[in-house]
């Protein structure tokens, strides 16, 4: 299924199905963008450019969110949240007139209730509380032990303080299994480092 999307290159923001984005707008265009989005149907679709600059080459895989929450301020500027749709798969950047970029896109199809197997459960929960452990992070561990597999996964991919590169193989991962193993790995590579201030990098 494709679909024409208007886009908002963000570096470092994923967003992922079944999650939730808030995003202060601002920028003219953007906020061009979400007027657009408001007037249609809602949606935006999330994707990183692969480096700064002005018309930056996108990655190929985003996310779509529709916009739930909306506060438009006096000044034209939006406070926003997006809840994740569905990823989406680049085919082509359309030749457009709006000051936002659009592309045409393929709609990716997830398999539905993704599970893990108990020992990958366990392995990322060990691997987690370490890292929340090393960061100083304060978890509710109870609560966290109550949520599904794939909020879980998904869930801390999206806030883990990766850095873009890496927060985007995580989106591209096929499948929930294959997201818990590359989380697992990632975490294990920052324990490993003697300065846990440097972010991590897939380069």
């Amino acid at each position: 299924m494709t679909r024409r999307l208007s886009i908002f290159p963000l570096p470092g923001a994923i967003l992922f199905p079944g999650l939730q984005l808030p995003l202060h707008i601002f920028e003219p265009r953007y906020r061009e963008l979400v007027g657009s989005a408001l007037a249609k149907d809602r949606l935006i679709g999330m994707i990183q450019p692969q480096r700064g600059g002005e018309g930056s080459p996108l990655y190929e895989i985003g996310c779509v969110g529709r916009i739930g929450d909306v506060e438009a301020l006096e000044d034209g500027r939006y406070n926003i949240v997006l809840e994740g749709e569905a990823r989406f798969r680049v085919l082509r950047e359309l030749d457009v007139t709006t000051a936002f970029r659009q592309v045409e896109a393929e709609l990716i199809e997830d398999p539905e209730d993704q599970i893990l197997a108990s020992v990958e459960r366990a392995g990322f929960e060990f691997e987690a509380k370490r890292f929340a452990a090393m960061q100083g992070y304060s978890v509710d561990w109870d609560s966290v032990e109550r949520l599904d597999d794939e909020t879980l996964i998904n869930g801390v991919a999206q806030i883990a303080p990766f850095d873009p590169a890496a927060k985007q193989a995580l989106l591209e991962a096929g499948t929930l299994s294959e997201r818990c193993e590359l989380m697992i790995q990632l975490m294990q590579f920052f324990a490993l480092r003697d300065d846990g201030d440097e972010i991590v990098t897939l380069q």
